[in-house]
């Protein structure tokens, strides 16, 4: 791969044949820290490195327990997030047809030419519950 770099003012750029080895590295560094593989040559042209503080072993021991735990309790509460999910949908369809049965309870009114009501409250729910 062919890498130019240019200055920011003038012209003195810089063309440098980068070899396939190195580029694969720069561009494992750039998926593994999420920045443009640009960033990872312009961090390591100007020495801008920064050293971890305490040992780096330790920290990502501390990251994989922590890891653990999170799966765990991933395991733990994936069936309760399902079996939520179940009863909102029941609660969606139990809207539905609660809204249906207040439509035709108002269509009878209307037919028995009594007053229909118009509750309020009750639509908000049902409202809520089809969101």
């Amino acid at each position: 791969m062919k890498l130019v770099i240019k200055p920011e003012k003038g012209f003195g750029k810089i063309e440098i044949e980068l070899g396939e080895e190195l580029w694969s590295g720069i561009k494992k560094l750039s998926e593994k820290y999420a920045v443009p593989p640009e960033r990872v040559i312009e961090i390591a042209l100007l020495g801008e490195f920064k050293m971890p503080k305490g040992e780096l072993e330790e920290l990502e021991k501390k990251v994989e327990e922590l890891e653990e735990k999170v799966w765990e309790l991933e395991k733990e509460y994936a069936p309760l997030r399902f079996k939520a999910y179940g009863v909102s949908e029941d609660n969606k369809i139990l809207a539905i047809e609660l809204s249906g049965l207040i439509a035709e309870n108002n269509q009878l009114k209307r037919f028995l030419r009594l007053k229909p009501e118009r509750n309020l409250e009750l639509r908000k729910l049902i409202s809520y519950y089809l969101q």
